[in-house]
């Protein structure tokens, strides 16, 4: 077991066992004394929890096997801690039942119907905030209704517009066809008039060739 944890362990349950005598010591006082004493304790608790803290950090940096048994330790520990705590909250609970109790005796019965009053006056208070709290709900539940159906026909828009651009990119695509084919007509067209041309020259050249040997044979007679 770690030399460190142990050093800190020590002085936790050293701190405990006190906090527990001053815990009990202090449900038998009153006024000031009381005070002072749930002060001390509030403070020890401070440190306690600090220690518990240094523990912790100290067991997870240990080994695995190490680590699970300080951690089923310290398990227990804060539990100790968490049961003076509640100790502490009811004694400071009894103390002050007690000085609202001697308060509102001394103060009589007409701090109880100004008390009475101002409970009241809170307690519309309250209801008015509650349902300034629920306007609001509303109203941010309607800019959310808004918000949602603004958000639905800019989907739709978006949509529309996607359905557009598919259209037009099929179009397209129609229109390069055609012009593919338009292409191929034109080169077949050119490469017919190319050899239309040629044909025609040698036509043009035997005719003439041919008047020639005509009139070579009549001049020879």
């Amino acid at each position: 077991m770690s030399a460190v944890f142990e050093g800190y362990e020590r002085q936790y349950c050293e701190l405990s066992a006190n906090l527990s005598k001053k815990c009990t010591a202090a449900g038998a006082l009153d006024g000031e004394q009381k005070k002072q004493n749930l002060s001390d304790i509030r403070d020890g608790l401070d440190d306690a929890e600090a220690l518990i803290r240094k523990m912790d950090l100290e067991a997870r940096s240990l080994q695995p096997n190490v680590k699970a048994m300080l951690l089923a330790k310290l398990r227990e520990y804060k539990s100790d801690l968490n049961n003076l705590k509640s100790e502490v909250k009811r004694i400071a609970s009894d103390n002050l039942n007690l000085a609202a109790r001697d308060e509102l005796l001394e103060s009589g019965m007409a701090d109880a119907l100004t008390a009475s009053s101002d409970q009241r006056s809170r307690l519309t208070m309250t209801t008015e905030h509650l349902n300034q709290s629920s306007d609001r709900i509303k109203d941010s539940r309607r800019t959310m209704l808004e918000t949602e159906e603004l958000g639905v026909s800019i989907l739709q828009d978006l949509h529309s517009q996607r359905q557009a651009l598919l259209h037009a990119n099929n179009t397209l695509h129609g229109v390069d066809n055609n012009i593919g084919k338009s292409k191929r007509i034109l080169t077949a067209m050119s490469r017919r008039m190319s050899r239309n041309k040629w044909i025609i020259g040698i036509i043009i050249a035997v005719l003439i060739i041919a008047i020639i040997l005509v009139l070579y044979f009549k001049l020879a007679k």
